[in-house]
């Protein structure tokens, strides 16, 4: 009867505490209440640590509880308890330990995230006082491009680190190996494209690129073009001002349309002949496509400038053919080949209205013309021509004259033209029969 009594004393006794060998994570909860295990689980848990390491050396420790894991096992705890048979403590006396399930440990979504936003920054932080590794690339020295090494830093890849940080913890677990996340370059020197891309620059800025303009041929420097090129993030293209730089220069050196010509003349010798009709412009923005485009391709070549004008950038604006006019001496000559097929004194334009000097090209024949125009004194004329030759786009041509008394000399002071070239009527035949349209007339 006592014993019975006493039995039941006990059993009473495990409706709020743990029978006997109860173990929950490994804590003995023997004859424990709910709220004293739940003390003693919260200890345990506020005594956790989360640390990262440096080569097994300690650079951070941060408490569990931080990242917002639960500690409070109440409602868990009473409900173990409700479900245990406190008549069975006598058995459980002699019987082995049982481990009853508490669940795994859970983390508070919003503080776990914003303990981990901290770490991101600490980490971040720390990164900026560590040598940095980096990707072998291309750079550009005194002697031309070449491949720098890569480096071997000791910054941490923090996206992978968090990202394994929080694994481990949930898991559980309670260090990370940090050196396990030490960035590796991705690009080292022996990577075959980046040894293309250096072998690609090498092409085009030894490239043999020549240009041919007015029968001239000269080729650009490398180290010109080598200074044009531009390496970026694996892309070689060419600075598009710098060419256009170059181009434009090459404009106001060369184009026809704004720079003198020097020709060999009859009498005067060597004479510097301006722009006329007879000429070109290079198109800036034309050329420099085309020329950046043929460097690329990373092939010898030989251009001449896109140009626009009357005439083409590759050839002398005249050759051997063409006529002469000097002003001076009140003559002209026409050359075929370099030979002289006919010469004839002639009266160029008076004071008021002196004839234009330029290289100019006859751009049409015509016959039994009426030439108009105004007198000095505002009225106007109309002289019938036998032969007409325009060399300009004002009026100006070379015509016979059969009101010219005689030629050459001073007469053009006073019975001048009012600008073309009067040539007398017999000789202006045989040169009309002569001359082909797109001969050039140089004016001097």
């Amino acid at each position: 009867m006592l014993a019975g009594l006493g039995y039941a004393y006990q059993a009473n006794t495990y409706q709020t505490q743990f029978l006997p060998n109860t173990y929950i994570r490994d804590l003995n909860v023997s004859r424990l209440t709910a709220d004293e295990v739940n003390q003693k689980l919260n200890k345990t848990y506020d005594d956790l640590s989360f640390t990262l390491l440096v080569n097994d050396q300690e650079w951070q420790s941060i408490k569990k509880t931080e990242f917002g894991l639960h500690t409070d096992f109440s409602e868990e705890l009473t409900q173990l308890l409700d479900e245990q048979n406190p008549w069975s403590w006598g058995g459980r006396m002699v019987s082995g330990k049982e481990t009853l399930d508490l669940g795994e440990a859970a983390f508070d979504e919003k503080q776990l995230d914003e303990r981990y936003a901290q770490l991101e920054a600490d980490l971040t932080k720390w990164n900026q006082t560590l040598t940095p590794t980096k990707d072998a690339t291309l750079t550009r020295g005194e002697d031309g491009f070449s491949i720098t090494p890569e480096v071997q830093g000791e910054t941490i890849d923090v996206a992978k680190a968090l990202t394994a940080a929080k694994e481990q913890l949930l898991s559980g677990n309670s260090t990370l190996e940090l050196n396990e996340f030490v960035e590796k370059p991705s690009v080292t020197a022996d990577d075959p494209a980046l040894k293309e891309e250096l072998a690609q620059i090498t092409r085009i800025a030894t490239v043999e690129a020549t240009y041919v303009i007015n029968g001239v041929s000269f080729q650009i420097p490398s180290e010109l073009i080598e200074d044009w090129i531009i390496y970026q993030e694996g892309d070689v293209t060419l600075d598009r001002e710098k060419v256009y730089q170059y181009v434009t220069q090459l404009g106001a050196d060369y184009n026809t349309s704004t720079n003198p010509s020097n020709f060999n003349s009859t009498l005067r010798g060597e004479v510097s002949v301006p722009a006329g009709s007879l000429s070109w412009t290079i198109a800036p923005d034309s050329e420099t496509d085309a020329l950046m485009a043929d460097i690329l391709a990373g092939e010898a070549f030989t251009r001449s400038p896109i140009a626009q004008g009357s005439a083409n950038a590759s050839s002398p604006l005249f050759g051997a053919t063409y006529i002469e006019i000097d002003m001076v001496n009140q003559h002209m000559w026409y050359y075929k080949d370099g030979k002289v097929m006919l010469e004839t004194d002639i009266v160029t334009g008076k004071p008021t209205t002196l004839t234009p000097a330029g290289v100019f090209y006859v751009w049409n024949k015509a016959r039994d013309e009426v030439l108009r125009g105004v007198n000095d004194d505002g009225s106007k004329y109309a002289s019938p021509v036998d032969y007409w030759l325009p060399i300009d786009w004002t009026g100006v041509g070379i015509h016979d004259s059969d009101w010219q008394p005689a030629y050459g000399g001073e007469l053009w002071k006073t019975v001048g033209s009012h600008g073309c070239i009067n040539t007398p009527p017999g000789v202006m035949k045989e040169l009309y029969e002569m001359v082909e349209v797109g001969t050039p007339v140089l004016v001097f």
